[in-house]
């Protein structure tokens, strides 16, 4: 019996990160696998107990039910979309995959890298906005940033044809 794979998807439920979802769902995903939703909050003052402890390790690993529930979402500032809970479902359903989702607080590029070790994934699947060279040099690239750090395989999924 072969061991599940643990396949992650960085979102933030914009159009680019459900491309990438949708394609890992379609491309890499098997029956079986763990989906595991990697999304990255800003830092902030948290004052309650639970963000300050998850601060540096994430959230637990919060399955498909308790994150397509919008109050509960609420606590942790993530909202998502209604078409990425849809695909998810889907999958759940179709190719029996696990799906979680796990938060960070602090920087994309960083907390991303850090959370392929914590989790730990066998790949990683990343969205790309289609910047052009002069944004990416100001504003900076998660997706090149893990190209060139992760310590997995990384597919970029490209916004733009």
């Amino acid at each position: 019996m072969a061991s599940t794979r643990r396949v992650g998807v960085a979102v933030d439920f914009s159009p680019c990160s459900r491309k990438a979802l949708q394609w890992a769902v379609d491309n890499i995903a098997r029956n079986g696998d763990h989906l595991i939703l990697v999304t990255v909050r800003p830092e902030g003052n948290y004052e309650e107990g639970e963000m300050q402890l998850w601060e540096t390790t994430g959230s637990p690993l919060i399955p498909l039910c308790d994150f397509s529930n919008p109050t509960l979402m609420k606590k942790y500032g993530v909202n998502p979309d209604p078409e990425s809970l849809d695909i998810l479902s889907t999958a759940s359903r179709q190719k029996e995959i696990t799906v979680l989702l796990k938060i960070f607080w602090g920087d994309a590029r960083e907390k991303i890298c850090e959370s392929i070790d914590h989790i730990p994934l066998d790949c990683l699947v990343v969205g790309n906005r289609g910047l052009g060279k002069i944004k990416r040099v100001i504003m900076g690239s998660v997706s090149n940033f893990l190209v060139n750090n992760a310590p997995c395989p990384i597919t970029v999924v490209k916004s733009q044809d």
